[in-house]
């Protein structure tokens, strides 16, 4: 779908400088629309908002429908009713990284007494919406909350490792776990109306201030998850529950054994026979929650890289068609127009960009990646087509004051400064400037980068297992000062969200284009 030229900046919810020790839903969120309105940025983008699991990464979810109940700010609730504003006064204010550990030792039992409060206490209208809330999303609900209360039983293992009648979900063993505990599953269930109703409050804030929200949706879902768990027959899975085929990518000049990712793949033919239900339902559930949304993978749509389930590297795997020509069609046919950004990032074959371009999905350049050689100029602006989303860097790459400071060969450094020419404010702003000034419609800068913050800010180095996702920012550094250069910046790069006013009737003329500057209408 075309989009307006606009700008936005990329920063996750856990960033966010909130009391309790992670970023969440609460006035910390409402603060940063109001320096993103000032600023003149009209998207917010963020990571996958769901649940996490082992190693706490967005991608890597137990549920790829539920929000991350440790994203639910505990002073709303308080100011709701559900809990003492005292019970929550103990927690830490600082805005230090995440630790996650901690979060869940101290943040997590509180979310679950808040819940527990509301069940036996309530309000008539916000009863009506939760109960109205578990029926337009029991497709997904009841399940997510039966896994999450198996899980933590039985002490967080795999659910195949759990006992066979839960694992292979017998009937009596799910209406027994029903009956007995339902008031854990209510608690859940109750956290993720709780979710869904700050994450509506905060959305409905920001469109009153022109501001679009983008999330992210990963291709792939975890094993270790309540998708796989409850639909075990969409993915390639043995008569014992284990992966057959697992996602990754092939070998590389950078890996010799290619990236083993473990994800279970799709049985894409039991998918396409069901009208791909469950993709839709995915999609919708995105649609419901976000503005925009960005594809993760999406040459996985394509063709994916499958790798036999026993093996440990990705040596041994091979290229698999897709169905995603068949896959949008049918989103389309259900949901209408789709918002969608594809990440279309590395080697990218004819037939990925063919599939990108026929549903005029806009595809992603990154300015890290422009001066390493000749090839690599496609991801700078004077090779862009309007419809293309640009950033400095992503979460993925290290922030562009430590690219630029650790990650850049001479030659590289030697390019950049040819072609940026930076000013008295440095190279980071020297690459903003590039990215604004671009024909692209979409330019996404992290707020690390508009910092100009090093290394010790990077939210994810990918070849490492632990450590990562756990940065959050000052509140004193997003100053009025920044949000006044942001916003003059993109007011001359008319990513203000103001109209254009068409040049004067014969300013299309030859004499007319010789006119001096002064004589066109200026927004």
């Amino acid at each position: 779908m075309p989009f307006e030229r606009s700008s936005g900046l990329l920063l996750h919810i856990t960033s966010l400088p909130s009391p309790g020790g992670i970023g969440d839903l609460g006035p910390a969120a409402y603060t940063f629309a109001n320096f993103l309105a000032a600023a003149g940025q009209r998207i917010w983008q963020v990571l996958p908002l769901n649940p996490v699991g082992y190693g706490n990464s967005p991608y890597g979810a137990i549920s790829a429908f539920a929000g991350n109940p440790l994203m639910v700010s505990l002073d709303v609730l308080a100011n709701w009713g559900w809990i003492g504003h005292d019970r929550i006064s103990s927690l830490p204010q600082h805005s230090g990284p995440v630790d996650f550990n901690e979060v869940t030792r101290t943040k997590q039992p509180l979310l679950e007494e808040a819940a527990a409060n509301f069940l036996a206490h309530h309000s008539h209208d916000q009863w009506a919406r939760f109960e109205d809330y578990c029926v337009k999303q029991r497709a997904w609900l009841n399940d997510y909350a039966a896994y999450v209360v198996l899980r933590k039983s039985f002490d967080y293992k795999l659910w195949t490792e759990w006992p066979a009648e839960y694992a292979h979900r017998e009937p009596a063993a799910l209406e027994r776990l029903a009956a007995e505990r339902g008031q854990e599953l209510a608690v859940v269930q109750a956290l993720q109306f709780a979710f869904d109703e700050q994450w509506g409050h905060l959305r409905y804030y920001c469109a009153a201030r022109s501001i679009k929200l983008m999330g992210d949706i990963a291709i792939f879902v975890s094993f270790d998850s309540a998708d796989v768990w409850t639909h075990p027959e969409i993915f390639e899975l043995d008569a014992g529950l284990t992966p057959v085929k697992v996602s990754g990518v092939p070998p590389d000049y950078f890996s010799a054994t290619g990236q083993r990712w473990g994800n279970p793949l799709y049985r894409w033919d039991k998918l396409a026979a069901q009208g791909f239900d469950w993709w839709v339902a995915r999609v919708r559930r995105a649609c419901e929650v976000f503005d925009l949304v960005r594809l993760d993978h999406f040459r996985g749509f394509e063709a994916f890289w499958s790798i036999p389930g026993e093996d440990d590297t990705a040596i041994n795997g091979k290229w698999v068609k897709a169905p995603g020509r068949e896959l949008f069609q049918q989103l389309e046919k259900e949901l209408g127009t789709l918002p969608f950004v594809a990440e279309d990032l590395g080697v990218i074959t004819a037939e990925v960009d063919a599939l990108r371009r026929e549903f005029g999905f806009p595809g992603m350049r990154i300015l890290q990646f422009g001066f390493g050689n000749r090839g690599a100029h496609v991801y700078l602006p004077h090779r862009y087509e309007p419809n293309t989303c640009v950033y400095t860097g992503t979460h993925d790459n290290d922030t562009t004051l430590g690219w630029w400071q650790t990650g850049t060969s001479v030659a590289d450094r030697e390019a950049a400064e040819t072609y940026l020419k930076p000013g008295p404010d440095g190279i980071v702003w020297a690459m903003i400037r590039a990215a604004e000034t671009s024909v692209a419609d979409i330019c996404l800068i992290p707020v690390q980068d508009v910092l100009e913050l090093g290394s010790e800010a990077r939210m994810n180095v990918p070849s490492a297992a632990q450590g990562n996702w756990s940065w959050r920012y000052q509140p004193e550094r997003l100053t009025l000062d920044l949000a006044e250069k942001l916003a003059a910046l993109v007011t001359v790069t008319d990513r203000d969200g103001v109209p254009i006013d068409p040049l004067p009737s014969g300013a299309e003329t030859e004499s007319s284009q010789e006119a001096e500057p002064a004589t066109l209408s200026l927004p």
